[in-house]
């Protein structure tokens, strides 16, 4: 007979990201205790700071790539984890800064191989559900004929392109995540999020959104990594999350699940929107595309509207307005927490930790 319990017990792996935080907030408010574990390497604290004095919230800095305990840790006793266990597990946790993507390259190669066993060695060990954050890349470039991009459709990555890592690196998180469920029979769900965006993004990381509005803010160059053809999808980030939490309440299997938006929107159409709702005087400037702002095929959202009931629902203009009022509000806080993470010691790379030979 289950544990009887008034809130569900919910661990979040990179909760303190931009996309991790704001489910966080979203599952607090839903009633949930609500467990962030956040290695930093890619995420602030800020993003979470106005949540650590909930009751129901608790931050635990654990890189997921490394063998833990969570009944070892002595401020989750509140949560009664022994008793209780863990209900849900979303797995966010994976570095993602396109600007500094080749120093993480290691990170981001443990927490899709080793971190993913570990969070699902987690969910297995609690019998939790257990929902990845998977990513459109999996699908490989954008088709030439551009079509909408259903689930089914395989995709094709390099496995030893320079950012494979990160690439075929949640692909096989995927694999991790099926024969985990086909062996063990967890309930897994596979959530591929396509480009996001809204409050929280980091500054200066070639995140684009953030950095076009802060420069139009104060009327600086605004630089488009690539040229006046760069077109994108983008899904505001509470729409995205509503999406994960509708998913993880799926009964039964589902498959991976598309999350996104399907207009694709000229890079420069958006600038122009941004530059109009500021004011700004600001220049634009087309610089050499980076390796991780590149056009990306957009998604077939038939599943998630026929399954989930789900489509985005924030217009661009709407998105876009409450990114610039939250810059505005924050922007000496933004500016001040990038400086002081640019000062900050690099991460180290995170050491292998034992691995037992009858295990994966």
């Amino acid at each position: 007979m289950p544990p009887i319990y008034d809130k569900k017990n919910i661990l979040v792996s990179g909760g303190a990201g931009f996309i991790g935080s704001h489910l966080c907030e979203r599952l607090l408010a839903d009633g949930a205790r609500v467990i962030c574990v956040d290695n930093l390497i890619s995420s602030s604290l800020n993003n979470i700071e106005f949540l650590l004095k909930n009751p129901d919230f608790e931050f635990i800095r654990q890189d997921i790539s490394a063998n833990f305990d969570l009944e070892q840790y002595p401020e989750l006793e509140r949560f009664k984890i022994k008793f209780q266990g863990i209900q849900e597990i979303y797995h966010l946790a994976c570095p993602m800064n396109p600007k500094a993507f080749e120093q993480t390259r290691m990170q981001t190669l443990y927490a899709n191989s080793l971190g993913m066993k570990n969070m699902l060695d987690l969910a297995l060990r609690y019998r939790a559900k257990f929902l990845f954050a998977s990513t459109s890349t999996v699908y490989g470039p954008r088709p030439q004929d551009n079509h909408l991009i259903k689930e089914s459709e395989p995709g094709c990555v390099d496995a030893l392109s320079p950012r494979a890592c990160y690439d075929e690196g949640k692909r096989y998180a995927e694999t991790f995540c099926s024969t985990y469920q086909a062996v063990h029979g967890l309930d897994v769900k596979i959530a591929r999020i396509f480009r996001t965006y809204g409050p929280r993004e980091r500054l200066f990381s070639g995140e684009m959104i953030p950095d076009f509005i802060l420069n139009a803010l104060d009327n600086k160059d605004i630089e488009i990594f690539g040229d006046e053809t760069f077109s994108s999808s983008l899904c505001y980030v509470t729409d995205i999350v509503d999406g994960i939490v509708k998913l993880m309440g799926w009964e039964g299997e589902i498959g991976p699940v598309n999350l996104g938006s399907d207009l694709d929107l000229p890079i420069l159409d958006v600038v122009q929107n941004i530059l109009e709702m500021t004011g700004s005087t600001s220049r634009i400037v087309f610089q050499p595309t980076l390796m991780f702002v590149t056009p990306l095929g957009l998604p077939d959202l038939t599943k998630a509207k026929e399954k989930l009931g789900w489509m985005p629902l924030v217009r661009l203009d709407e998105g876009l307005k409450r990114i610039i009022d939250y810059t505005m509000a924050h922007k000496n806080l933004l500016i001040a927490a990038f400086n002081a993470s640019v000062r900050a010691p690099a991460a180290p790379t995170a050491k292998i930790p034992p691995v037992p030979g009858s295990q994966v």
